[in-house]
């Protein structure tokens, strides 16, 4: 009976070892199955380009969404495609051999259909590896066409050149060069005083000759108005001669005489000088002028007591 009993109990201690190990089983096998699902499959965000490998080999390039691959096989290296921002400063000479530190912005993306090859090339450390020794090259290479000076009166050709030059130097790797921006210009303390010395001297220069200018003009205007005046005065001038001879052309002895009587107060004057011969005087007897009026009655009147003149 204890043998029966024993075997009994070892049996069972048998099936419920075969049970915890096929439910080992399972869960592996659901862990083994759970694996393969989450690596079977990748999504590629907005933006982004995934380059596809084999064991290494770069067999494609993925695009935006969602895409099935080999587990444990395959993996996805992901790129960014979106414009990026890089920064640098670097010194140089200028082409007068002035030492000036310049500080650029990049604007840079890689090229979407050439990932793989950027990848395979250069790496996903492209940046250190290609960009920044290019900007390097570039300030370098643009600040040595043009004088100090000219690096600040013309930045916009300055840009243009470094951007030439990145365009040339990073094209041929996949990167594409969208905007180059010059954010700063650092001279050294003699040169910028130098500089200033300048500027200085160029204002006080511009302001001599405005006030020349302006002296001038004043001069123009104070002779245009002489001129004005003399001309006016010239032509009263004239107008008057004309009016004399006009009046010396009709003045005759009976106007003369017009004007006389109508300037005549009705008083005789006391004297007359001048005779037939040019000389004498003659005494003058001094008639009221009411009395050379009309008599307005009949009645006659006395003649009135001549007056002798003294």
């Amino acid at each position: 009976m204890r043998q029966e009993f024993g075997g009994f109990g070892g049996g069972g201690q048998s099936v419920s070892g075969r049970g915890t190990t096929l439910l080992v089983a399972i869960g592996v096998g659901l862990l083994i199955v759970a694996l393969l699902l989450l690596n079977s499959y990748t999504v590629i965000e907005a933006g982004t380009r995934g380059v596809l490998k084999n064991f290494g080999q770069i067999v494609g390039v993925l695009g935006e969404g969602l895409h099935f691959r080999a587990p444990f096989i395959s993996n996805v290296t992901i790129v960014d495609v979106k414009t990026q921002r890089y920064e640098s400063n670097a010194s140089a000479a200028s082409r007068d051999l002035q030492i000036v530190s310049t500080q650029v912005v990049l604007n840079y993306r890689p090229d979407p259909n050439t990932v793989d090859t950027l990848v395979r090339e250069i790496g996903p450390e492209y940046e250190r590896r290609v960009v920044d020794p290019a900007v390097q090259e570039a300030l370098k290479a643009a600040t040595a066409q043009f004088t100090a000076e000219e690096l600040i009166t013309k930045r916009p050709q300055v840009s243009a050149a470094i951007q030439d030059v990145l365009e040339a130097r990073l094209s041929v790797r996949g990167i594409l060069v969208e905007s180059v921006a010059i954010t700063d210009f650092n001279f050294s303390e003699e040169f910028t005083r130098a500089i200033e010395a300048k500027q200085v001297a160029e204002q006080d220069a511009l302001r001599a000759q405005n006030e020349l200018r302006r002296a001038q003009i004043e001069a123009q205007q104070q002779v245009a108005r002489a001129e004005a005046e003399a001309k006016a005065r010239l032509e009263v001038a004239r107008a008057e001669a004309e009016a004399l001879r006009l009046q010396r052309e009709v003045i005759s002895p009976a106007l003369l005489q017009l004007r006389f009587i109508e300037r005549w107060d009705g008083i005789l004057p006391r004297v007359m000088a001048g005779g037939e011969n040019g000389g004498g005087v003659f005494p003058m007897f001094m008639i009221p002028a009411d009395d050379l009026a009309a008599p307005t009655s009949t009645t006659p009147r006395s003649a009135p007591t001549p007056t002798p003149v003294p």
